[in-house]
């Protein structure tokens, strides 16, 4: 808070929501919940504004001043501050926001773009993942994922901006299966270009099954991923996976589980038991007389032994 801070009643009607708040969404189960508690218990915590001209913008708190003008309030307690720059006005919504609650990755994308302009005008370079994490308050994970938002085609974006203003028991898409989709589909192009014949008409194909349940988990598209590796991770045939391919990318009734069962599943967990059975042996190989002297470990390697011969006999 600004030394200079200064704490009023100020009309809600002198003042402005910030252009610059990276939250976009205001649900209507959120806010029902907040005019409860401030029906109830009133306001907890002022609003923060600075003056602009003969009005105030506010800087955090416009979940309140929202439900104080649905409440009929004429004022609202409010922190005034002095005014940021453009930049400072951004990082402040970042970091006084960001922190308190998980945005969707959708709202951090949208500004995100904005910060990095700035920051580049500022020092000259564009700022790393590092610094732009130290700048906004989130960590590199959420900026990695909201640069790929940005990525998206636009009529993806639209189609999220839509979606996550509906309460969270009416949404369709998410931001994961955007990007789980894109993920999958650069894996199928790095590994096959041949089954890209038009990407959007893909892109379309894949919205439909997941409208239609056919693809019923947005990690599905991790096991689309896998059949487009599994040739060089588990041996499968090239021309069986490019057959697979076409078909799930057609206009049909048949999703990535249905093909991934059927082709490379159980390639995959032989792979995962191999891998783990010579884990296993180098632990093994380790292994001196003296250890067994604990009879738990002794028990166990005498089960593991007699199971293998079980099996190999």
């Amino acid at each position: 808070m600004s030394k200079n801070a200064d704490l009023k009643y100020i009309p809600v009607n002198l003042i402005n929501k910030n252009p610059e708040n990276p939250r976009i969404f205001f649900r209507q189960e959120e806010m029902e919940r907040l005019l409860t508690s401030i029906k109830t218990k009133g306001l907890l915590q002022p609003i923060a504004v600075y003056r602009e001209g003969g009005r105030y913008i506010i800087i955090d708190g416009e979940r309140r001043w929202r439900t104080f003008i649905k409440l009929n309030l004429s004022t609202i307690p409010a922190i005034i501050q002095e005014k940021p720059s453009e930049l400072d006005n951004i990082l402040l919504m970042f970091n006084i926001h960001g922190l308190r609650e998980q945005w969707d990755i959708y709202t951090i994308a949208m500004k995100i773009e904005r910060v990095i302009d700035l920051l580049k005008s500022k020092n000259t370079l564009e700022p790393t993942e590092m610094e732009l994490s130290e700048e906004t308050g989130m960590t590199r994970g959420q900026i990695r994922r909201a640069k790929q938002i940005i990525a998206l085609p636009t009529r993806f974006k639209e189609m999220l901006r839509v979606d996550l203003a509906k309460p969270k028991n009416e949404q369709q898409f998410s931001e994961d299966f955007f990007l789980e989709m894109e993920n999958s589909l650069r894996a199928v192009k790095n590994n096959f270009p041949e089954t890209i014949f038009n990407l959007n008409v893909i892109r379309d194909v894949l919205i439909k099954k997941k409208l239609s349940k056919i693809i019923k988990s947005v990690t599905d598209f991790r096991k689309l991923t896998k059949m487009s590796t599994a040739w060089k991770n588990t041996g499968f045939p090239k021309n069986e996976t490019v057959k697979n391919i076409r078909l799930l990318f057609e206009d049909n009734k048949i999703g990535i589980n249905e093909i991934y069962e059927r082709t490379v599943e159980d390639l995959y967990y032989d792979k995962k038991i191999t891998d783990n059975a010579n884990n296993f042996l180098s632990k093994i190989e380790k292994l001196s007389t003296t250890h067994l002297n604990d009879g738990n470990l002794k028990s166990a390697l005498i089960r593991i032994r007699n199971q293998i011969n079980k099996l190999l006999n």
